[in-house]
């Protein structure tokens, strides 16, 4: 249900159709109106929040046209019931319910028709697609944004009218009222029409298709990032933008779907989303050389299809899962890992993956992260502790939180001498477990309930005008951010392709104003000040580098964190016992292990406040070179060096199959060597994508 007040709403809109009945059978026009109110409000209230309910309405034949329709049937019993069905307000709210409703088949048939229409095959970013193909302005939003709702809510006039004209024994209201639902509904199917015909008609998809190929061809792409998945999941390919960006060669980016595109994080690497697998494979991709993917899914397959080009298994993380070793990866022509580690996984999982193609580059993603110093003079050591979420299968090794994230945290916060606490859980925490969601609940006013003690202490005194002046700031780059995003959304997709060309100063000053926020927001706080931090910023890697040490679970939270050298502790939730826990978990092997008492973290704090008690040091620093390689060259360097290899390895393939076309014989042919773009049939798609 979501919110409180959605429960509510929801309970008073259920409510409110018994109470029009009775007002109807009553008959009360007062209180009709009262509990017609009630409806209109909640279902509005709801409909803006977006509730599962409303969603759920529609499934069980109580959407939301029939509420419309109920209502208005019992304002017809109402009249019927007060005497008035031989009264020509009883014939005219008749007539224009009908009426009403009868406006609706053409209005959501223009409402689908434009949508359908500005719904290109290809949707893009950082393409130009305007000097190619003429895209016309979106409609406005009041239009098409949640249209059935407003139409069906011109309605009120019609009814406000006709209880009017009940109450007061005075027909002419009433009709004004029909008057004006009539007059509305019309006029907006009218506003309507202006979008169908003319030059506000987007181009068909052949236009948009050979427009699209046409960009290909003068930018001659030669590494492409693919990625398909589900909304969640768009941080998978988000991480990857960066390095991206840093790519010697000519990038770009293919998505699979829409709902990936509209959560894509800002980039100026062109972004070409092809939801159809025919499109997608009759599009020329001749020119590139590399493609990467980040996750192992079905739609992979119209990528991998492609002979020209040589696929690379490159993930979203570097943990020891058992996503990070699926037999799947076997398909492509090299894996890349971080380090020796991920080398060794395939080795010991035997799925398939032979040595020979498997490549360590780092992982660029975390040259944010900062390398540690020790604690600065003067300063309370920081622990983060970052759990991860429960997940689906119901383990309890997946999370600290249920069983020892209340011990980890209550130690913490009481630890002598004092550290400051950073809590930062998963997005994802509580989701599937209640369980989970109650202990990050409590685990949540247990640090806001030592934060606010110590903001009650005299031992912890804040420098004001420092903060002050830092809150100042914060401010500033806030307001700064806002006027840089505001205005950035455009009507639609069909527009945001048309005009979605990054204005790349504008992206830098962004990612410059972002690392000025972050200063901005650590220094606006004491340095002492347990937090809860959730949602997207400050970042989990700005987090690492404000932090001294961390508690989490296995997770490649975990491995991205051993970047830093910092003292870590990992949670035995599932008690497999230190021993068997490291022998599992190749990123624990440097790492304080606790049970679920958390007991261990006498060990982790001494460690970070005195360096000469950290027994763990070297062997932190053997095992960041074993997982993420070693730190020169620079991982960003060893990813571009990885990418120019692989490429000679495709042209040297394709140079030989156009030697062995050219020398020619009887069992060589053309389509042995070289696939087939924008054929002029569907056949060879069909066929690719049956095979």
């Amino acid at each position: 249900m979501g919110s409180a007040a959605e429960l509510a709403a929801a309970v008073l809109m259920m409510l409110g159709y018994p109470g029009l009945m009775v007002a109807a059978l009553v008959p009360s026009v007062p209180a009709f109106a009262a509990a017609a109110a009630v409806t209109y409000l909640a279902d509005h209230f709801l409909h803006r929040r977006n509730s599962y309910l409303i969603n759920r309405l529609s499934k069980v034949r109580a959407g939301l046209s029939i509420r419309f329709l109920i209502r208005q049937l019992l304002l017809v019993l109402l009249l019927a019931r007060l005497s008035l069905a031989d009264n020509l307000i009883y014939y005219g709210a008749i007539a224009c319910f009908i009426a009403f409703f009868g406006l609706q088949a053409p209005h959501g048939a223009l409402v689908t028709l434009i949508r359908n229409r500005r719904r290109l095959p290809v949707a893009t970013r950082n393409v130009d697609l305007a000097s190619r193909v003429r895209i016309p302005d979106a409609p406005p939003r009041g239009l098409l944004h949640r249209s059935a709702e407003k139409i069906l809510h011109l309605d009120l006039f019609a009814v406000v009218g006709i209880l009017a004209a009940a109450q007061l024994d005075s027909s002419a209201v009433g009709f004004a009222g029909i008057g004006l639902t009539l007059v509305l509904g019309a006029l907006y199917v009218l506003a309507l029409l202006r979008y169908v015909r003319g030059r506000r008609v987007p181009p068909n998809a052949e236009t948009v298709l050979a427009a699209v190929d046409d960009w290909l061809g003068e930018y001659r792409p030669e590494t492409v990032l693919y990625f398909s998945g589900s909304k969640d999941s768009a941080y998978q390919v988000n991480m990857w933008l960066e390095t991206m960006e840093q790519l010697e060669t000519r990038p770009l980016v293919i998505l699979r779907e829409r709902v990936i595109l509209q959560n894509l994080a800002p980039t100026t690497v062109p972004v070409i989303c092809v939801p159809g697998g025919v499109h997608l494979m009759n599009m020329d991709l001749s020119t590139v050389r590399v493609a990467l993917y980040a996750a192992n899914v079905g739609k992979n397959i119209h990528m991998l299809r492609v002979p020209t080009m040589k696929h690379v298994f490159i993930g979203h993380g570097d943990s020891d899962k058992l996503a990070s070793v699926n037999p799947f990866s076997k398909v492509y022509d090299e894996v890349w890992t971080a380090g020796r580690a991920g080398r060794d996984r395939y080795a010991i999982a035997d799925v398939g993956v032979r040595d020979d193609d498997i490549v360590e580059v780092g992982r660029p993603q975390l040259a944010p992260i900062r390398t540690w110093q020790g604690v600065p003079e003067g300063r309370m050591p920081t622990v983060l502790y970052a759990p991860t979420w429960e997940g689906w299968d119901g383990n309890p090794g997946n999370t600290s939180i249920v069983l020892a994230g209340e011990n980890i945290v209550r130690r913490l916060v009481t630890a002598d001498p004092p550290v400051r606490v950073l809590y930062k859980p998963h997005p994802f925490t509580g989701t599937v477990s209640k369980e989970a969601g109650a202990a990050h609940r409590r685990i949540t006013a247990l640090v806001e309930k030592a934060a606010a003690e110590r903001a009650a202490d005299a031992r912890f005194a804040a420098d004001a005008s420092a903060q002050a002046k830092a809150k100042a700031e914060l401010a500033r780059v806030e307001a700064r951010l806002a006027a840089l995003s505001g205005g950035s959304d455009k009507g639609d997709e069909a527009e945001a392709s048309r005009d979605g060309v990054v204005d790349v100063r504008r992206h830098e000053e962004i990612a410059r104003l972002r690392a000025e926020w972050n200063d901005a927001y650590w220094a606006a706080v004491p340095a002492w000040e347990h937090r809860v931090i959730t949602g997207a910023e400050p970042r989990l890697y700005d987090c690492f580098n404000v932090s001294d040490a961390m508690v989490s679970d296995i997770s490649s939270v975990v491995s991205d964190f051993i970047a830093s050298g910092k003292p870590y502790a990992v949670t035995d939730s599932g008690e497999l016992g230190e021993e068997e826990f490291k022998r599992q978990n190749t990123a624990v092997r440097a790492a304080v292990i606790l049970d679920n008492t958390a007991a261990g973290l006498v060990e982790l704090l001494a460690a970070v406040r005195d360096p000469a008690r950290d027994a763990l040091a070297e062997d932190r620093k053997d095992l960041k070179r074993y997982l993420l390689g070693p730190d020169e060259p620079t991982s960003i360097e060893q990813f571009n060096d990885a990418v120019a290899d692989l490429a000679v390895k495709a042209e040297a393939r394709n140079v030989g199959q156009e030697s062995r076309i050219v020398a020619g014989g009887p069992d060589v042919e053309l389509a042995d060597a070289l696939p087939v773009q924008r054929a002029s049939g569907a056949g060879e798609a069909d066929g690719a994508g049956a095979a």
